[in-house]
Parts: structure tokens; sequence; C-alpha cells
């Protein structure tokens, strides 16, 4: 698939089936990972890291985790162990993935949240190389990509862009990231080291995270060259599959870890929307405990809430449309987080002000440590999750599960900014204290239940995107009303896998 706007085949197939087409991309494929000695993992292995084979596991003690390494791909997963250090190698592989549980100190309620660390990934410290990893392996071993003659363009309002700019250097291909100008100079500064020619590889689209147009426009314009295929994270359904049969199991062990001791209920999921990859690991969730799925936008562009528009500086959540892979009708809550808050709240869990008062409202130091892992949109999953407690009456046998995307690393220059702005004179006691009463005991957010008409209205959002725009076909769009369509797509992991399987037989690669 290289037209954006192509219909059915290119914005629907889910690539179960071996193209037609695609013999000579995939012998292509062949030739190219067992020149580069290039093995990929099946998502059963990034589902549970200790079927990985020994001797790959051995391999990777030796190998940097942040390295354009092939062996790197078995590290696309939550199970990484934490590294002490900065720049430290992972030691290897948990039985549980890292996490958290934020204390009532921290979130004024009683039910309990809890938050696994995304920046334990690979390469860009973010969980969207994962959501990269499925979209690029799903179309190699079913002949759909040609790493010799294709370029993989990854559209993105940040993280994913980064993802699949690394899976494609690991995979000997050539990409291309596409994302907004106002994103922070961290993601420009390691899409500079990383591309092949970073004048050609890196293109800046007009705006901030709500300018998701300005992106597919530019997909729109280099699709015309036949070469490069669009791996539109807000559309490939394997971004959907791959959080679902991944990051939905890593977060069930977390969940069955911390309520092992102390017995509790799976209750909500919550993740901001974004591309609505992540929200795949909700209907896991809800499939396997009846959890209630809870969406996240900006309060400043409130697509969800009110068909509203804005911008926001909350990087990662792109808004002002509907994804394609968002199973909107499946969702049961929408909450608005102002950027204000994340913004403020960063500049507390990352100054000497804001550690002190943390401790003196009972955050313990080693937590209040751990919230340096907590970038803009780990924070406002944090800040939706304490009011979807508050909004269903939550308690303490109630457990939350969400995901801290990235870390504060990536925000260092925008809290500079932040700090010049609302900060001047240094932020000290009193701008802690305010900051903690405003942003986190009082959060200063919006809730929307997801009734029948509501799930519709927000459904039907998505038209002026992916019909009027992009040039679905109406019963393609359709379809996704139904949940046994959504359904109908899990056994294609296990497809996938078996293709995978055969991948790697025909190079012949060993680790």
């Amino acid at each position: 698939m290289t037209d954006q706007t192509a219909s059915a085949a290119s914005h629907l197939a889910i690539f179960g089936e071996f193209a037609a087409d695609g013999q000579t991309s995939y012998d292509n494929a062949v030739t190219r990972f067992r020149e580069n000695g290039i093995l990929l993992p099946t998502f059963a292995q990034l589902r549970d890291p200790s079927t990985i084979p020994a001797s790959i596991q051995q391999k990777l003690a030796t190998i940097d985790k942040d390295a354009p390494d092939p062996t790197n791909l078995f590290r696309v997963h939550w199970f990484n162990e934490h590294a002490d250090e900065p720049g430290e190698n992972f030691p290897g592989f948990t039985d549980v993935p890292t996490h958290v549980e934020l204390p009532s100190e921290l979130t004024g309620v009683d039910a309990r949240i809890v938050l696994a660390f995304g920046n334990r990934f690979p390469m860009i410290r973010a969980h969207k190389v994962l959501a990269a990893y499925s979209c690029l392996a799903a179309r190699l071993v079913t002949g759909r990509f040609d790493p010799i003659n294709n370029r993989a363009i990854w559209p993105s309002t940040g993280n994913y862009a980064r993802g699949g700019i690394a899976i494609s250097k690991i995979m000997g291909c050539r990409g291309v990231a596409i994302l907004p100008e106002g994103m922070s100079r961290e993601r420009f500064e390691w899409l500079e080291r990383w591309t092949t020619n970073p004048d050609e590889d890196v293109i800046k689209t007009f705006g901030t995270e709500s300018n998701v147009k300005e992106i597919y426009d530019a997909c729109n314009e280099l699709s015309l060259d036949p070469t490069n295929v669009i791996l539109n994270q807000f559309s490939e359904f394997s971004n959907h599959l791959g959080h679902y049969a991944v990051t939905g199991p890593a977060l069930e062990t977390v969940f069955n870890h911390v309520t092992a001791d102390r017995p509790g209920t799976l209750a909500a999921f919550v993740s901001a929307s974004g591309s609505a990859g992540t929200l795949g690991a909700g209907d896991y969730l809800k499939d396997e405990h009846g959890a209630r799925i809870v969406g996240v936008e900006a309060l400043e562009c409130p697509t969800m809430l009110h068909n509203g528009f804005g911008d926001h500086n909350i990087q990662g959540i792109g808004d002002k449309h509907i994804p394609l892979i968002h199973n909107v009708m499946n969702t049961d809550l929408i909450v608005g987080v102002s950027d204000d808050s994340t913004n403020r709240l960063d500049v507390l869990f990352n100054t000497p002000a804001g550690k002190q008062l943390l401790a003196d409202r009972g955050v313990a130091p080693e937590l209040a440590n751990a919230l340096v892992d907590f970038g803009y949109s780990s924070i406002c999953n944090t800040l939706a999750a304490i009011t979807a407690a508050k909004q269903w009456g939550l308690g303490s046998d109630d457990v939350i599960m969400s995901v801290a995307t990235d870390g504060s690393d990536l925000y260092n220059s925008d809290r500079e900014r932040i700090m010049a702005t609302h900060f001047a004179g240094g932020f000290d006691d009193t701008h802690a204290v305010e900051t903690f009463d405003t942003h986190l005991m009082g959060v200063p957010t919006e809730a929307m239940e997801m009734d029948e008409a509501t799930r519709n209205r927000v459904f039907n959002l998505g038209y002026f995107t992916w019909v009027e725009q992009q040039g679905v076909n109406i019963p393609d769009f359709e379809m996704r009303r139904d949940q046994g369509w959504w359904d109908s797509l899990r056994p294609l992991i296990g497809e996938w896998d078996t293709m995978i399987e055969d991948f790697n037989a025909a190079t012949g690669v060993t680790i």
C-alpha cells in the first residue's frame, strides 16, 4: 500500500494473507535480512520474553540498549529491567514489567492507580517503538514492504516517528519521519542522530500536537511516489493489534502482581488517545477483566468532548481528529486534561522545591524520584485516572491501570520555556504548594460518560477525516461500529507469528 487516499484494501486491509503481488518484495526482504543478520521476534515472544531463546538473551547482555542493533528487536516489550544510571544497559528481563503504584497522598483518591514505565523500551525510551515494530513487521512478512526499494514513511506527533526511524534503521531500510515543527527539541535532536539524511528524512509540518491534518497532507504528497510506503499509525490496525497482544497482557501481569497479596478489581484502563493504538490494550483488559476504558484528550483541544479544536502541549496525544483505529464504541469515559496542569506538574516533579513539597505531603522519596520517568502524556494519564476514580466513586479495592508513555528527559527544553514563562523568578515553595493543591488535589479536568448516543457522535466525527479527506469507503468506515468486527481481528496476531517464523526460516538467520 502506497496510496494514502486509497480505500478498503489500503486503509482496512489487516494483512492476514500474503499480498498477491508481493513475492518480489518478500524475496528482497529475505535477502536483506539474511545479509544483515536480522531475526524477527514473534508477538508471542514480546508478550512473554521468557520464551525468547537463551542465546538471544545472553547476546543482549553485550548490546547497547539504545544502539541500532538487530538484536534489540527482542527488547521491544515491557519486561526490560530498569537501568539504574542514565546510559546504563538493561540488566535483563523482569518477571513483571517495572511499574509504580501512586499513593493517595499523591492522587487524593483511594483507588489504586498503577502505571507501567514506557521508558524501559530500547532506542527511543518510549513504548511507541512497539507500535512501529508491529506495523512494519506485519507488512514485511506479508510481502507489502520491500526494504531494498521502499522508503518507510512514519507520520507522528512525536514518539512513533522516532520508533519508526529506529525500526527502519535496524531492518536495513530507509525511514522518513513526519512530525509537527512544534515538538520538543529533544525529539528532533534524536532524529538528527538516527536518520540517514536529516534534511530529507525529517519533515517538519506546521503546528503542534493538534495539527494532524497537516501530517496527512504531507503523507498524501509523498504517496505520489510509489516507492514510499505510508505507515500511518492512526489507520494501521497492526498498531492496535500489537498493543492488544503485547501491552494488554503486560498490564495484566502487573495487575496480577499488585493484587497477589491485596486482592482487587481491575476497574479501568486509562490512555490518552494519540493514535489510539495504546487503547487497544484497554480492549484486551476489557475482554479479560471487564475493565472500563478511559480515553483522554487535551482540554485545550476538546475534540471528543465538544467537537472542539485548539492547540496544546501534551506532546504525543495529537487531537482534532478521531483515529481510524480507535474502537470508539468500546470506550466508556472521555476525560479532558489541561496542558497547563501537565506543564506545571512536570516542573513540580523535577525541581528541588517540588520534591520537598512531595516529601512534606507524605510522598516517599523513592516515589518522588521515580516521577522523573513521567513525561507530559504520563502525567496526563495520571490526572485522567484520578478523574475516573472520582467520576465513578472508586475505592481502595479498585485498580486503574495506565502507562507512563515516556520520561521527563524528552521535555527538558520545554521545561526551560515553562519556567521562563510562568516561574521567571524560580519555582519556589509557594509555587510548589499552589501547583500541588490546584493541579493534583484539585485536578481541573472534565469528564464525559460514553452512552450509546455519545459513542455514535464521537464515532461519526471520524467521517470527516477518513471518508471526506482520506477516501475511505463508507462501508469500510461503518464496519468498525460492530464489536464483532474488532473481535475478528484478534486471530491475525497468531497468523503473523506463523508468518514471522516462516520468514525467519527463509532467511536462515540464527542468534
